[in-house]
């Protein structure tokens, strides 16, 4: 099996899972959102599987995130599109790898903005340790044990890869 066939099936998985919280809350007519960039990758895959109705929405949340000092600020911002209100609407939130929780928070920032949604939903490829703020994800495609100074790197669109990096 490679490493794509790990990846299709991760995302293969995690849709089946959003399809039975989706049932379970008889919920409908949910909104896919996905975080530039790899989680907006992602969200193509699985709002494709799930065969939702309405259009994916993307978010850039560079002008969200709280720690410009650290990272520095994102030389490609994109413009978020919502193609609908997020007013009373279920959110299926997606991004890539969670890590410390500030582009979660920063995206729930960025969506509150637009409106107010019923509830949001969390999906990422992967997780790992290191939360600095009280985000989980709902559904996980798969948990990294890492080391202090390593890191997940999703790279794609096509083909998505998954790498563990030393950080800088």
């Amino acid at each position: 099996m490679t490493e794509q066939d790990d990846i299709d099936k991760l995302i293969r998985q995690m849709a089946d899972e959003l399809r039975a919280r989706l049932e379970a809350a008889r919920i409908g007519d949910a909104l896919m959102v996905g975080i530039h960039t790899g989680g907006l990758w992602v969200a193509r895959r699985l709002h494709r599987l799930l065969g939702l109705e309405q259009p994916l929405g993307e978010l850039d949340i560079s002008f969200y995130r709280d720690d410009f000092s650290r990272i520095g600020i994102n030389p490609q911002v994109r413009p978020s599109r919502l193609p609908v209100s997020v007013d009373d609407r279920h959110i299926l939130l997606v991004d890539d790898i969670l890590h410390t929780g500030r582009t979660i928070r920063a995206a729930m920032n960025e969506l509150f903005d637009y409106g107010r949604p019923a509830s949001i939903t969390l999906a990422v490829l992967g997780e790992r340790s290191g939360r600095e703020l009280p985000i989980q994800a709902d559904v996980v495609g798969r948990h990294f044990d890492l080391g202090e100074h390593e890191h997940v790197k999703l790279s794609g669109p096509e083909p998505l890869r998954l790498s563990i990096v030393e950080a800088p």
